[in-house]
């Protein structure tokens, strides 16, 4: 068993204020796999002083020294690329295959992409006689989630570190164990005491203590909608910057000209990569009424040739969801699903046969789905695909609007441009044409109830500066 019971503070591993500490549970065999602390207002209160002293000296560095600095960190990551991924593999379930080839590398990714940005970013810009210059925007708290755990740390620590920013991280209590290897990454990388600071606990502890925090300028936040709300409104008080990247139910959809095979058996290996554990996943599949039978024998085929097992199986497409408490949320929803008269293609309730212990889902597919029913509305989170008809490409994007999300969509189609005509049509922050997959250094994030800000790339770097007019410095 793994134990990380102390604090990452100031350059220091540090024991919490009080003791109090919580199981980590791998989902694939029910048993505790490790143990952490979780941490208090104080415990908070002692991170963000130790990072507002250190952003007097590290805000004022070079861009040479930082650098410097994210090049030792691609190399110190890079030698323990295998740790973080067999950790994220035991905290969360990811097939072993998909912890080496995406889930760590992810993070690898974010690191190299901010010191490239870094490399030819122009912090300073001459309007006439005035100066606008970019400066790091200050103290950052950051919360994190389970799900793509390293992948959304490192989009948030990477930029902001590449500004001139220090921080207190929150990483999920349900996956924190990838969260301790990364201070321990940057420790050995050299990065100054006080810059980077790692508190772990629960978000109505110490979630709302970094949101409301008078001392942290700006939060960053991934997670769930509903979590969103209490980030922003403990915010608040401060007026301090909340950037927020939330849930989703992204539309995918498959055009009258597309190869229906191709499209919709990738829709279905899409939606089900990760257990469905990504707020990015196409959920909604609207395929024409006159294909959509058609349509639902392909998915039906997909999700029945979709290998639920352990994570270290030599052969596993998905594993488990991350916790007992998903698993019931996701069986509850199929049970609504079927309740509401949704037709069950493939999968439904309870656990894959042979696989009674564990937070195994079946690959579940609804067809004749319409867009007022719960599996359409909600974010299920799972390895659940609902496929709706349309009748016509105008229907087809009224219906993928018609939802409070708007993190991404997708569109499939056997004419470019009548796809990027579609995609321009959808209210959400990226869209995916014809399987493109993701880009690092584009921006990602959500219109609506998806959340504000941008992450990943330049945009993602541009979160943390704040903006200043300097009148008759460029004279």
């Amino acid at each position: 068993m793994k134990e990380a019971l102390q604090f990452y503070i100031d350059g220091q591993w540090v024991d919490p204020v009080t003791p109090k500490t919580l199981d980590v549970i791998n989902p694939a065999t029910e048993e505790v796999y490790g143990r952490i602390s979780l941490g208090s207002a104080a415990d908070v209160d002692k991170a963000v002083a130790a990072a507002r002293k250190a952003f007097d000296s590290f805000s004022t560095t070079s861009r040479e020294q930082r650098i410097e600095l994210l090049g030792k960190i691609v190399a110190a990551y890079q030698a323990r690329l295998a740790d973080f991924a067999a950790t994220i593999s035991a905290e969360m379930g990811a097939p072993a295959w998909l912890a080496k080839a995406a889930q760590a590398p992810s993070g690898l990714a974010h690191f190299a992409n901010a010191l490239e940005v870094l490399k030819s970013y122009e912090f300073e810009e001459a309007q006439g006689t005035t100066l606008v210059v970019k400066e790091p925007v200050g103290v950052c708290g950051l919360i994190t989630p389970w799900n793509w755990p390293i992948n959304q740390i490192a989009c948030k620590v990477a930029p902001a570190l590449a500004a001139g920013c220090t921080m207190v991280l929150k990483p999920s209590e349900v996956a924190p164990l990838n969260a301790i290897l990364l201070a321990e990454v940057l420790h050995d990388a050299g990065v100054p005491a006080g810059v980077f600071n790692l508190v772990n606990g629960d978000g109505p502890t110490v979630g709302a203590a970094i949101s409301a925090h008078p001392d942290i300028d700006m939060v960053s936040f991934t997670g769930s909608t509903r979590a969103g709300r209490e980030v922003a409104k403990a915010g608040a008080d401060s007026i301090k910057r909340v950037a927020q990247e939330l849930g989703g139910k992204s539309a995918n959809i498959v055009l009258d000209d597309a190869d229906l095979e191709k499209a919709v058996a990738s829709g279905v290996q899409q939606c089900f990569m990760n257990s469905g554990q990504s707020c990015n996943a196409p959920t909604r599949m609207f395929v024409p009424r006159d294909k959509h039978a058609e349509a639902l024998a392909i998915a039906k085929a997909a999700a029945e040739g979709t290998v639920v097992a352990a994570p270290d199986a030599e052969k596993v497409n998905i594993g488990p969801v991350v916790s007992e408490t998903q698993w019931k949320k996701i069986q509850d929803l199929i049970a609504k699903g079927i309740e509401e008269g949704a037709e069950l293609v493939a999968g439904g309730p309870g656990k894959p046969e042979g696989l009674e212990k564990g937070y195994y889902v079946k690959p579940t597919i609804f067809g004749n789905v319409n867009n007022e029913m719960t599996v359409a509305r909600e974010e299920i989170f799972g390895p659940v695909l609902v496929i709706i008809p349309y009748d016509d490409e105008e229907e087809a994007i009224r219906l993928a609007n018609d939802t409070v999300y708007g993190l991404s969509g997708y569109v499939q189609s056997g004419d470019a441009a009548r796809a990027r005509r579609v995609a321009s049509r959808l209210r959400t922050g990226n869209v995916h044409i014809n399987g493109a997959g993701a880009d690092f250094k584009a921006p990602f994030g959500g219109y609506k109830q998806s959340g504000n800000g941008r992450e990943w790339g330049e945009h993602g770097f541009e979160e943390f500066l704040e903006v200043k007019a300097i009148l008759g410095g460029a004279a």
